[in-house]
């Protein structure tokens, strides 16, 4: 039987491209709610869209998160979770609704950037703090978020190789600071670049004193993100409740 699969934010462009995916990739498609709440291709509302998809696929807006884990839960449908800018509530809420369905959120769906993840852990772990870390991220002029979602994600992953007791407590957001130093020894910095449009790339900056190492990701269309969103989805149909990542769906968890 094929699997079916109900997209939320479907007319943007993530939704889009997930269709095309699936086609390609031979699953179906139980129909796609927009961000005005209008069903295409499937049943007549939300909540009937969510009880036949075997899973959801969110890529919407932030403020949409809470009546989507709401479809998700009401129907028993897992549901992954890829929209970005999401704020410690939105998690706070993931969190909650993780306790009666299979959760998996994720700020990047590609298996390249996953990798990334992992090569930036191990760096952070062994340079430690006498290196610098800078992450510079570029998405296309339309991106409303800054820093990018990948971009926090590779922040979190550097805060675990060092051992910070958060996945955010070193970041650093403002170079404004008084005295002579640029930037607070320690910190994990972020430049945030917009225009044209590139579909995402990031870049992790090792510096130390004559030497730097460079690890980064290039997303040459938004193709990547759409095969590994259903990739995420497939692994997680089916899943008991729970809060997984695209660690755990990779198999890198």
């Amino acid at each position: 039987m094929t699997m079916s699969i109900g997209i939320l934010g479907a007319a943007g462009r993530m939704g889009r491209a997930i269709a095309t995916a699936a086609g390609e990739a031979g699953l179906a498609i139980a129909g796609g709610v927009d961000r005005d709440g209008v069903v295409s291709g499937g049943p007549a509302d939300a909540v009937s869209l969510a009880a036949i998809a075997d899973v959801l696929i969110d890529f919407s807006m932030p403020d949409a998160l809470e009546a989507n884990l709401a479809l998700a839960i009401a129907s028993g449908t897992p549901i992954l979770i890829g929209t970005t800018g999401l704020q410690p509530e939105h998690h706070a809420a993931i969190d909650r609704a993780a306790e009666q369905v299979a959760v998996l959120q994720t700020a990047n769906t590609s298996l390249g950037v996953n990798v990334l993840r992992g090569l930036v852990e191990q760096a952070a772990r062994i340079l430690g703090t006498d290196w610098d870390i800078e992450i510079v991220e570029m998405h296309h002029r339309h991106k409303l978020d800054s820093p990018s979602g990948t971009a926090l994600l590779l922040g979190a992953s550097a805060n675990v190789g060092r051992g910070a007791a958060s996945t955010t407590e070193l970041n650093r957001f403002d170079r404004m600071r008084e005295g002579p130093h640029a930037r607070e020894e320690g910190g994990i910095y972020y430049a945030s670049l917009r225009g044209g449009s590139v579909a995402g790339d990031h870049q992790v900056v090792f510096a130390s004193e004559g030497e730097r190492i460079e690890l980064g990701h290039r997303a040459e269309s938004r193709a990547i993100f759409a095969r590994g969103a259903l990739r995420g989805a497939v692994w997680l149909a089916g899943k008991p409740a729970g809060r997984y990542s695209m660690a755990d769906a990779l198999g890198f968890a």
